[in-house]
């Protein structure tokens, strides 16, 4: 008799097979991958049992390169061709990289039509490299590590990023698993990753902060752990904040105190590396040399812990500013936050650790090691997805960072997707022509907080062609936004009564401001009254064009009905709305009129017009009773 064989959803069909699954923490500084083994997750070694994998790559003139420890070891003999803390450059133009001057490395702008869209290059020995390649590099070396632990191919693998990532940033992860062979079964935020490693290994519940201070970037997260539930309430931080920023604000102040020149790419090179051995060894004294070897002079200099808190204090405190901007969107205080996990290497530094305790009266969590627990919680994650957990106790609810949505009339901002909304997710709404006869609609995909598009992110176009033709209005054309497991966004447009849609995957162009995602929910809050006024201004213009239009329309077709005098009439209202809306084209013009003067006059027209449509509404029944008798009707 045949045997079958029936398996759970997702699981193996073979009880005893296990599918290799791994997180990874593709990290600034550094990078490490975890497994679940033994009903554990552990960071995977190396073959000297090393877990960190310096995230540096170095390319040789031979065709070669080099990476991690070896690569790093070279970094201040070979600045030009070291490439470290390229993570900082993803999704990254040449003209968003605010620190390029100061660094050793030769940027390159790509073409436009370049695979990676508008990206920064580097040009090395190997031949120029973009940061999805590079890290690409850095995934396939830990894929291997992986592979040799194991014995085994790899099924799958969950990446971490920082919270903070926009849609381009993401992309280009996907795209460096992608090129690393590794097949992506997730990407999730970092801090998530941290509050799963935390909340199974303690069974912990409540609320709680996870603040992420990492080699290139700043993440804050609040999150609610109930019963295996993993809900982000909100999350906040810096993509130009993290430990590479005190080490360049160390190396710049030792050479004020010195009065060094640095001559060399590889002069600026050392004097970070030596920035960084400094900072690290004032974690634990009070007091240390920092010695470099560059071009001009031989570097020994005395550096004091208060002196490095000192001149780091601005970037702690802007860490802490983003504590706050995410507590107050969870709608909580620093009282409700039962912990706080530190997550990154940069967060063992005493000012950070004092920062946080002062802040929220209690203790961090540091009993996981910070370098590690993200690779940890994403061990964990992968191990699930791959359908090797018995226990499928735990549901992960992450977050988008910013709002979406589209374009309309006046370029105003209709938000579809508010920020901190749990993904994945779908939302949709309805929209309609603006015009009569109108066949195509222009569909504008956005991000951001403020109520203009020219204040927010541009993120795709596309247009949905083929609407029968029909008076403004008639159209309903309802736009769906679904944003997946990973974050990234879709957008599908379809006219409800034909049938005919359009659809686009949103896979933004590279390049997006280092500054603009840490400055758009700042941004929000600041400029909110004056984004009203001017939101309000622009819908009354809209509103007074389409009464103009439909009027002028009227006029065209039977204005003959109307006297002169009555004609006149309405003339000069349409002449006093039209002035309004003119001056309302220069906004800062102490002239420029307000929203509820525009309002007034367009309802002044809408009065006036009020006899004139009753006269074409009787001459359009007259029209249609025309050679028709009772008994036919």
């Amino acid at each position: 008799m045949a045997l079958l064989q029936i398996s759970e959803p997702g699981q193996s069909p073979d009880p005893h097979q296990r599918r290799i699954a791994v997180g990874i923490d593709l990290g600034t500084t550094h990078s490490l991958v975890a497994a679940v083994r033994n009903g554990v997750a552990e960071c995977l070694p190396d073959g000297q049992g090393r877990v960190l994998l310096p995230s540096v790559v170095r390319y040789l003139d031979n065709g070669g390169r080099q990476i991690g420890y070896d690569a790093m070891a070279e970094q201040s003999q070979d600045a030009r061709n070291t490439i470290a803390s390229f993570k900082r450059f993803m999704g990254r133009g040449l003209a968003d990289i605010a620190e390029a001057g100061k660094l050793p490395y030769d940027f390159v702008a790509p073409a436009a039509d370049a695979a990676e869209g508008g990206m920064v290059r580097i040009a090395t020995a190997g031949g120029e490299k973009s940061p999805v390649e590079l890290s690409a590099e850095i995934l396939a070396t830990l894929r291997f590590r992986a592979e040799d632990t194991f014995n085994d191919d790899l099924y799958g693998a969950v990446i971490t990023v920082p919270a903070y990532f926009d849609d381009a940033q993401r992309q280009a992860t996907k795209d460096a698993a992608r090129l690393a062979g590794i097949n992506l079964l997730r990407l999730i935020n970092e801090p998530t990753a941290a509050a799963i490693a935390y909340g199974l290994d303690n069974a912990s519940e409540g609320v709680y902060a996870v603040y992420d201070l990492g080699g290139g970037t700043f993440d804050i997260s609040i999150l609610r752990l109930t019963q295996g539930v993993f809900e982000v309430i909100s999350t906040g931080g810096d993509s130009a904040l993290g430990g590479d920023d005190y080490d360049a604000a160390l190396a710049d102040w030792v050479v004020q105190q010195c009065n060094l020149e640095l001559v060399t790419a590889s002069d600026k090179s050392a004097m970070r590396v030596a920035a960084r051995a400094c900072k690290e060894a004032l974690t634990a004294t009070d007091l240390i040399a920092f010695k470099a070897d560059i071009s001009s002079a031989r570097v020994d200099f005395p550096v004091k812990r208060e002196d490095f808190e000192a001149i780091t204090a601005a970037l702690t405190a802007r860490s802490m500013a983003a504590v706050r901007r995410a507590l107050r969107d969870a709608q909580l205080s620093r009282e409700d936050i039962r912990g706080v996990v530190m997550v990154g290497g940069s967060t063992r530094m005493p000012q950070i650790q004092r920062a946080v305790a002062e802040f929220f009266g209690t203790e961090p969590l540091t009993n996981l090691n910070p370098d590690e627990v993200v690779a940890l919680g994403a061990a964990i994650q992968a191990n699930q997805l791959a359908g090797n957990s018995t226990a499928g106790d735990m549901l992960l609810l992450d977050v988008i960072p910013l709002s979406l949505g589209i374009e309309t009339m006046g370029g105003l901002v209709e938000r579809i997707v508010a920020r901190n909304e749990t993904i994945p997710t779908a939302k949709a709404q309805d929209f309609t022509t603006y015009k009569d006869g109108q066949t195509a609609l222009a569909i504008h995909v956005v991000q951001g907080e403020r109520d203009l598009v020219a204040d927010c992110r541009s993120l795709a176009r596309f247009e949905l062609r083929g609407i029968p033709p029909m008076a403004a209005g008639a159209a309903r054309i309802r736009v769906t936004f679904t944003v997946d497991a990973d974050g990234l966004l879709s957008v599908n447009a379809r006219e409800q009564g034909s049938g005919v849609e359009a659809r686009i995957d949103v896979k933004p162009s590279y390049g997006l401001s280092d500054d603009q995602i840490a400055r758009m929910l700042q941004d929000g809050f600041a400029t909110a009254a004056q984004d009203m006024r001017t939101r309000a201004l622009v819908e009354a213009r809209v509103d007074a064009d389409r009464m103009l239009i439909a009027t002028q329309s009227a006029l065209d077709a039977d204005g003959d009905v109307l006297a002169d005098d009555e004609r006149r009439k309405i003339d000069l209202l349409m002449q006093a709305l039209r002035s309004l809306i003119d001056a309302g084209n220069a906004p800062d013009s102490p002239d420029a009129p307000d929203a509820a003067a525009i309002e007034v006059a367009t309802e002044a027209l809408a009065q006036g017009t009020e006899a004139f449509a009753a006269q074409r509404m009787n001459r359009g029944i007259q029209q249609a009773l025309a050679g028709k008798n009772v008994q036919s009707l």
